[in-house]
């Protein structure tokens, strides 16, 4: 890993929601690199709701959260089957980790991974040692109400660094103390999803399978055990996040501008792609499977996705 990845896949809307709130992603230490892809942190103080969209990758994220007046509280989240909507208001903040695809099964390695997948349970029913001090250590102290004045923004900004190195110090002290257990099988399933992530030729189970090695039966076990989902899921999904990347981006097919000569139906970014050369890219045998699993997954079809005004509606 050379650091936390910078791109938006799976957030939708993304620019509308850094508009809304801090996000930042940090490292881990590095004895917890071969298992995570990053922590995510949000803070937001807003005068008006906002819902945040985000299509789940095929991963598990250990969320502790404090909003609506709350003390603070951790979930292990399972990968989520559908899109994931999260209304924000008032003032809140999220200390989020988001494990690498199989690398959560080492830090909880008595139940398989698919246990999990779409469930959202408090933190102590999965992970020792998950108690209140330690959901509010990580969360730290709320922020003052009023902002300081502006001679001292130096030393406000100084001090906002300082807090949140505090708080990915404590969530690398709560993964390191559970000790993961080095697992063979954690390292098999995380690189067979990194080529899937990282190789469009792996378009079917069976390119999958074959380029392991193994039958498409063993290599279902294995994702089930590890991952969570199925080995064609996790295909799908990443189809999808690409296409809404570039939906968001307004990007053609293989990195390039806008291909224009697109099929009509919207106003944003995506509007002007050529759709079926993006289908074709992606591996579907045809625009019209690309747009119905984009429809069935995002909620609109990928030439009405646009990002609207700010302010508007959600």
């Amino acid at each position: 890993m050379t650091g936390p990845r910078r791109d938006t896949r799976g957030i939708v809307e993304a620019q509308e929601l850094f508009a809304r709130v801090r996000f930042r992603r940090r490292e881990p230490a590095p004895a917890l690199r071969p298992y995570l892809e990053h922590y995510w942190l949000i803070d937001w103080d807003l005068t008006e709701p906002y819902a945040s969209h985000v299509v789940p990758h095929p991963s598990v994220n250990v969320v502790f959260q404090r909003y609506g007046g709350t003390a603070g509280w951790g979930e292990v989240a399972g990968i989520g089957l559908r899109l994931f909507t999260q209304k924000l208001e008032g003032r809140g903040r999220v200390c989020g980790v988001q494990f690498r695809p199989g690398g959560f099964r080492p830090f909880a390695p008595d139940r398989p991974v698919s246990d999990w997948t779409g469930q959202r349970l408090p933190v102590a029913d999965v992970l020792p040692g998950a108690d209140q001090d330690t959901v509010l250590g990580i969360l730290g102290p709320e922020a003052a109400e009023d902002g300081p004045p502006e001679t001292h923004a130096r030393a406000h900004a100084e001090a906002h660094a300082e807090a949140e190195d505090a708080r990915v110090a404590a969530l690398d002290a709560f993964l390191l103390g559970l000790e993961p257990e080095a697992d063979p099988q954690a390292l098999r399933a995380m690189a067979l999803v990194d080529l899937v992530r990282t190789d469009r030729s792996i378009r079917r189970v069976a390119e999958l399978a074959a380029a392991e090695g193994v039958s498409a039966r063993s290599l279902q076990r294995l994702f089930a055990a590890y991952v969570g989902v199925g080995p064609k899921w996790v295909i799908l999904r990443y189809r999808i996040h690409e296409a809404l990347e570039r939906a968001e981006s307004g990007e053609g097919p293989a990195g390039g501008g806008p291909a224009g000569g697109g099929p009509g139906g919207g106003e944003g970014p995506g509007a002007s792609l050529d759709w079926a050369a993006l289908a074709a890219e992606l591996g579907y045998s045809d625009q019209a499977h690309l747009v119905r699993d984009f429809t069935a997954t995002v909620g609109v079809p990928p030439t009405a996705y646009a990002r609207p005004p700010l302010g508007g509606s959600q």
